[in-house]
């Protein structure tokens, strides 16, 4: 069996992480990384069995994720989110691979959200394929302020089995999430020497609507689909706009 970590990084997770965590149990270690939680984050992990180190303060998404990467006892890394849960479909295809070896230097994975009580299997949040389990001799997180993603050297495979992912505690909480996020993106965007016209925010978010509900299928899903894909649009919006207001100021 090839040895395989299974790898968190953590702040003030401890609603998510005893379900994570649980989902992992049958790596040959669990390694959570946090970043100086005020709640019961660290003690969950380690009462559950994990491996903790603390790094605080945090240093970003990237540096976080890399030095968790770093700090695993084994090459193969099977890295998760605290909201995240490896699906019994997903454990099969990761046993079966440490038994017959890995083919690629890494694999992407499926991951389905469950959002106001229901899986969501369309829109662009479907299949959102994430490079999870990797060789880290041959990859490593890669990115910016947001969208951080591994790269690896050589050949990437497709596993069928899903990654479960809970995103959003409510509305509210969504919607700061959007508000974080499309500032970090603006941000991101601006340093870079990105600009935008003053019709951008509109015509993007509307393509953004239609793409989200008709053409990857947001209707079949209710009112589930199309909030989604309305909130989609008001992202796509919001994070021009305010592009828009960095490039004025």
């Amino acid at each position: 069996m090839i040895p395989v970590s299974g790898v968190l990084i953590t702040r003030d997770e401890e609603r998510h992480l005893p379900e994570a965590l649980a989902s992992l149990r049958f790596c040959d270690e669990v390694l959570v990384v946090d970043a100086g939680s005020t709640d019961r984050t660290r003690e969950i992990a380690e009462a559950a069995g994990a491996r903790v180190l603390l790094n605080a303060p945090w240093p970003g998404f990237v540096a976080q994720r890399r030095l968790a990467t770093r700090s695993a006892r084994h090459d193969w890394v099977l890295f998760l989110d605290a909201d995240e849960r490896v699906t019994p479909a997903l454990r099969t295809e990761v046993e079966t691979l440490r038994e017959g070896g890995f083919e690629h230097a890494g694999y992407r994975i499926p991951r389905v959200a469950f959002y106001m009580g229901r899986a969501v299997r369309a829109t662009d949040w479907y299949p959102d394929l994430q490079l999870r389990l990797f060789d880290r001799r041959r990859g490593d997180w890669q990115g910016a302020l947001v969208h951080e993603s591994v790269k690896v050297d050589g050949a990437t495979g497709r596993l069928r089995g899903e990654i479960e992912h809970h995103p959003y505690a409510d509305l509210a909480d969504h919607l700061r999430r959007i508000d974080l996020y499309t500032s970090l993106w603006a941000r991101q965007s601006f340093d870079a020497g990105r600009r935008t016209g003053a019709l951008a925010p509109v015509a993007v978010a509307g393509w953004a609507f239609f793409r989200n509900y008709v053409l990857r299928r947001g209707f079949v899903l209710g009112e589930v689909g199309f909030s989604v894909s309305m909130l989609a649009a008001f992202y796509a919006y919001l994070k021009l706009m305010k592009l828009r207001e960095l490039m004025r100021a």
